[in-house]
């Protein structure tokens, strides 16, 4: 075993954010990583989501320092605050865990098809593989699986409900004063 199969000792911080979009659960770890978010007004609805050796006790709480001042800036209008939140997801696969830090590098506002993802990802074939990686996100907004779309512009999937990706992209779309 690695030392990475062994981080399931700590407790999990969870808190609820309310959004324009719906409440927005969060779990994050004794480093202060979120291992996982969605929205749900139940934070434990995510536990299923976390890999089994990053997964602890779930204890809330009513703010997560800096996560949640980044979730409010980001709500706020200050769209790349939540870039700096450190994330925690573990797979058994390279590919995925590369795929969702390029994801990490699409911009607000400049939504990528999964070609083009997959294009980033350095697989460009792997178009399934780079929707497989958007479907496993256990972090969404975190991991913007919402700024993928379909290859014919429309939104395709999204777990938390197209509701919440139309609303997620509206609120990252460039404004024009």
């Amino acid at each position: 075993m690695t030392s990475t199969l062994n981080e399931a000792t700590g407790t999990l911080d969870a808190t609820v954010v309310g959004t324009p979009a719906g409440p927005l659960s969060i779990l994050a770890g004794p480093d202060g990583a979120v291992r996982a978010a969605g929205f749900t007004a139940e934070p434990e609805a995510l536990l299923p989501l976390v890999h089994p050796a990053l997964r602890g006790a779930v204890r809330q709480r009513p703010d997560l320092g800096p996560v949640t001042t980044a979730v409010a800036a980001y709500l706020d209008g200050e769209l790349t605050a939540i870039d700096a939140v450190p994330v925690r997801q573990h797979t058994g696969g390279a590919f995925m865990a590369h795929a969702w830090e390029v994801l990490r590098e699409v911009k607000p506002g400049q939504p990528v098809t999964y070609t083009g993802y997959a294009g980033l990802a350095g697989r460009p074939a792997a178009v399934r593989a780079a929707a497989a990686a958007c479907a496993r996100n256990a972090a969404a907004l975190f991991v913007p699986c919402h700024r993928v779309l379909r290859t014919d512009g429309g939104l395709g999937g999204y777990r938390w409900g197209l509701d919440v990706k139309r609303w997620l992209l509206a609120h990252e779309a460039p404004r024009s004063h």
